[in-house]
């Protein structure tokens, strides 16, 4: 557990450079395009834009860092959940957290007849657990208790600092992508004249951005799907009883969508982030998919 935590924090180091890196990256591709290829200019011009783009980046990052958990609520549709009638889940909370010595994390309710869970937050102060309505009335108090485990140990792992940084540089690079594609709609109103030149800039734009995005996603899953199965793990050791977390996992296998959740970078942070594609096997697919088959977390469960 300790070099968990030590590697998704120097994890955490590397993400927080190779993110601004690429971005500069990509503002010196695209300079060094308009310059046609001329070194010194691109240069030039690099240095003056810098302090703008770093600027702007801190602050974006700034904002999403400091307000990311009231992002997620919002996104989500999270509420406090009332400790008076959900005794029961903050009993499960309460002992498992005595058991390890932590900080009791906030507890949120998600209002929807789905069983998922998620755990988000950067520090002790912003550290909570966020449990669908249906998961708590579905799941018995063992089941219950596991699916809890697992979201502490993401919280014990740092996994959830870890993601927070990673969808927010991978946010940057989106809104990017789309500020390119509508500069080139932009462009494209124009006359054939006017828009020549520029159309071919964004156009490369495009192209750049694009590939930055892919290897930003690239990277964001670098940081590995292994972190759920180091939960599962987690879970287990926690509770001493890891039939109870397979059978809420093949439980929440059934019915695991949060109709509210309409972001994809959210709906990750769940404990099973179902795939969108209709053909479950898709190559594709399955690359970019943010979490294991949740068939083989069970299997793996079972032999625990």
């Amino acid at each position: 557990m300790h070099s968990q935590i030590t590697r998704n924090n120097r994890y955490s180091i590397l993400l927080l450079l190779a993110f601004p890196a690429l971005l500069l990256a990509l503002c010196y591709a695209i300079i060094l395009y308009s310059t046609n290829a001329e070194i010194e200019s691109a240069n030039i011009s690099f240095m003056e834009i810098l302090p703008y783009v770093l600027m702007v980046t801190g602050s974006w990052f700034l904002i999403a860092w400091l307000g990311h958990s009231t992002m997620i609520r919002l996104a989500t549709g999270a509420k406090s959940l009332d400790r008076a009638t959900n005794k029961r889940v903050y009993n499960l909370l309460e002992n498992l957290c005595i058991s390890v010595g932590m900080k009791m994390p906030k507890l949120y309710i998600i209002p929807d007849d789905s069983l998922n869970a998620f755990a988000s937050g950067i520090s002790e102060r912003s550290y909570s657990i966020s449990l669908s309505s249906g998961i708590i009335e579905k799941l018995n108090d063992e089941e219950l208790e596991g699916v809890i485990a697992h979201e502490l140990s993401h919280i014990r792992n740092r996994d959830v600092r870890l993601l927070i940084v990673s969808i927010i540089f991978v946010g940057i690079f989106s809104f990017l992508a789309e500020l390119a594609f509508r500069g080139l709609r932009f462009t494209g109103r124009k006359s054939d004249k006017d828009s020549k030149g520029g159309g071919a800039i964004i156009l490369f734009a495009i192209v750049i951005t694009a590939i930055a995005y892919l290897i930003s996603i690239l990277l964001r899953f670098g940081i590995s799907r292994k972190r759920e199965y180091l939960a599962d793990a987690g879970a287990a050791d926690l509770t001493k009883k890891p039939y109870a977390l397979a059978s809420a996992l093949r439980k929440i296998s059934g019915d695991p969508l949060i109709e509210a959740v309409e972001s994809r970078d959210v709906a990750q942070l769940f404990i099973d982030n179902p795939k969108p594609s209709i053909h479950k096997s898709a190559c594709w697919d399955n690359l970019f998919a943010t979490h294991p088959p949740i068939e083989k977390r069970i299997a793996l469960l079972s032999q625990y």
